[in-house]
């Protein structure tokens, strides 16, 4: 699929590169056709400091050949490949097929590799120390970009190094959530929890559950209206791996801490994705990686 967001470019490079093949070839049939009168000497009669002569010599049939097999290639090339804009090509090549074939080749060649791995449990796996090499250079170049390259994450990216889990710690679980990727969401709750002060007293409610600094008078208003978020995150905020809703009474926050942070949560909700590994990674990559991972937070 082109790249290309306006038909004008896809027109332009076209039209440049055949103007440039058919101006070169234009070039070289009008000066074949110009004859320069030449003096006997083989001179063309300039003469500059006396004795300084321009040759009238024509350019050699194998320099002229190379010019015509050029012209003749670059009509071919464009032919069978992508030079045209949006025109594909007659072969069908492009660079997403040239990289999947490159993928498949590399997955094809490590296959030995992974072989010895295949066969073994994650904590067998977690002890390995080739297996955890290799792990952590699948980790460092799949997962660092968001959870770090200690992999104890950022705001908004989870800390893969303790034992809060958003959908479960177990070694099935995180090689699950590498294959399928995860999307997590809470709805914005300001209006069923409901006004102003119905939610700061639900944000001070909240930060009672962990032991974080509240007001206390205003957590035990909040706590009867706690319930329209106790379906995801339970009666006593412990969260549900089941649908990735997180424990409130851990003191560990993903998306920031305080009240503010909370109550722009009721208010905004909040949608995080982690991208499906399945496709990029073959499944014994996926079940080394899931085994370093779950090394970091089981010593």
């Amino acid at each position: 699929m082109s790249d290309f967001t306006s038909n004008f470019w896809p027109v332009f490079i076209t039209a440049i590169s055949l103007l440039g093949i058919f101006g070169c070839a234009l070039l070289l049939w009008l000066t074949s056709k110009v004859k320069v009168v030449t003096s006997a000497d083989g001179t063309n009669g300039h003469i500059w400091d006396e004795d300084l002569r321009e040759m009238n010599n024509p350019l050699p049939r194998w320099w002229v050949g190379m010019f015509i097999f050029t012209i003749i290639f670059a009509l071919f090339y464009l032919a069978a490949y992508p030079g045209l804009g949006n025109y594909a090509g007659k072969l069908g090549w492009s660079q997403y097929g040239q990289y999947d074939k490159e993928v498949a080749d590399a997955n094809k060649a490590l296959q030995p590799l992974y072989a010895k791995f295949t066969a073994m449990s994650t904590e067998e796996l977690a002890k390995n120390p080739e297996a955890k090499a290799i792990g952590e250079r699948l980790f460092m170049n799949n997962c660092s970009q968001c959870h770090g390259s200690d992999a104890k994450g950022s705001r908004g990216f989870p800390n893969l190094t303790d034992n809060d889990w958003l959908h479960g710690g177990s070694p099935e679980k995180i090689q699950e959530t590498i294959t399928g990727g995860r999307i997590g969401m809470m709805p914005p709750m300001a209006a069923v929890v409901g006004n102003a002060e119905d939610v700061k007293n639900v944000a001070n409610y909240v930060l009672s559950l962990s032991g974080s600094m509240h007001d206390s008078g205003r957590a035990g208003a909040g706590k009867e209206k706690f319930t329209a978020c106790a379906a995801c995150h339970g009666p006593e905020g412990k969260g549900n791996q089941a649908i990735g809703a997180p424990n409130l009474s851990d003191n560990i926050w993903l998306h920031g801490a305080g009240e503010a942070a909370i109550i722009k949560r009721v208010y905004e909700g909040k949608i995080n994705q982690m991208p499906a590994q399945q496709g990029r990674l073959t499944p014994e990559q996926i079940h080394v990686v899931a085994s370093y991972v779950w090394g970091l937070s089981n010593k």
